[in-house]
């Protein structure tokens, strides 16, 4: 789309072109300098498609030497011009060629993100103009329309790239919420196949129970609190979970350790494989360390991914001294 907005805009800048040269050309009567009329054609018909086409398929921005050589040349077209004529005929048609020209060619100047030179154009066709045949003579002789056709072009660019920032970045708004909406279809996934996975694991003992209407023997009490914990776990804390990080809690518990496991977002935007070195550190730590009550933690750190506490205790407050095992696991490498 692009593309084709640029090749007609500049197919019909070229075609103006050629149309303000061809009225040049066509004189109605002999100039009294013909080669410094033709000079002043072949100039701007050279400078215009320089300004046009020069690297219009690698940027829109003009090459800085083209602006200013477009902007020296809007000053000889008009001198040219005028010493090739006799003042009775400067105000012919013929002979005002250059100031629709002119205004043309501040209008690629404009639309080729050069807006300051643009209008340095219009100023100086104002100024050539105005010498030669009086301001507002050259106002009634198209000296309006050039300065709309730039305010104009002006007023369009300016949309016109407003317009394309706005689409960018509604582009970019649009792609993260659809990033966000895959992670949240991820997560619910994980999320039921977890449960799906605790509830099978507690399913059976929870069935014993009702069964039974709770009347269990030790060794089932034991298998129903255990159960309860892991489906806890797999609720409150699943990214710190896996095979070995179950089995080292489920020991803890059969020995009669209180487990509580706590997922704040430590594990966000850590990759796959320190994941799994930091759930591989977790089990260890657990294995090779024994206390009454254990507080595994990821809490939003940007250091700490994950915090072990072991304390004596099993209930209720206790001191700094009570604490047996504080272990913080980085996010990072050591």
């Amino acid at each position: 789309m692009n593309r084709t907005v640029r090749s007609v805009a500049t197919s019909l800048a070229v075609g103006f072109a050629m149309y303000f040269a061809a009225r040049g050309v066509w004189w109605i009567e002999q100039p009294t300098g013909p080669l410094l009329m033709v000079a002043a054609i072949a100039l701007y018909l050279v400078v215009v498609n320089v300004a046009i086409l020069w690297d219009s398929a690698i940027d829109v921005r003009m090459p800085l030497w083209v602006a200013l050589l477009t902007l020296v040349a809007s000053a000889m077209i008009p001198a040219l011009v005028t010493l090739s004529l006799d003042p009775l005929t400067r105000t012919a048609p013929f002979a005002t060629w250059y100031i629709g020209a002119l205004g043309l060619i501040g209008v690629v100047c404009v639309v080729r993100r050069r807006f300051v030179i643009g209008w340095l154009v219009v100023l100086v066709l104002v100024a050539a103009s105005s010498l030669a045949l009086g301001f507002f003579v050259a106002l009634s002789l198209g000296l309006v329309g050039s300065l709309m056709w730039v305010a104009v072009a002006h007023l369009l660019v300016m949309f016109w790239d407003r317009a394309v920032r706005d689409t960018e970045r509604l582009a970019g708004i649009q792609q993260a919420v659809s990033a966000w909406h895959a992670t949240q279809q991820v997560r619910q996934k994980e999320r039921r196949l977890r449960t799906q996975f605790a509830l099978a694991v507690a399913g059976p003992v929870l069935s014993r129970a009702v069964a039974t209407q709770g009347m269990l023997d030790d060794e089932e009490r034991l298998q129903a609190r255990l159960a309860e914990g892991r489906l806890r776990d797999e609720l409150r804390g699943a990214d710190l979970l896996n095979d070995a990080v179950r089995d080292a809690i489920e020991d803890a518990r059969r020995r009669g350790a209180v487990v509580t496991v706590f997922d704040e977002g430590g594990m966000d935007e850590v990759d796959e494989e320190r994941r799994a070195q930091i759930r591989d550190e977790l089990a260890g730590v657990l294995r090779n360390a024994d206390a009454e009550r254990w507080i595994i933690r990821a809490a939003r750190d940007p250091r700490t991914a994950v915090t072990v506490v072991g304390r004596a205790g099993a209930g209720g407050q206790s001191d700094d001294d009570a604490v047996d095992v504080w272990h913080e696991i980085p996010r990072d490498r050591g």
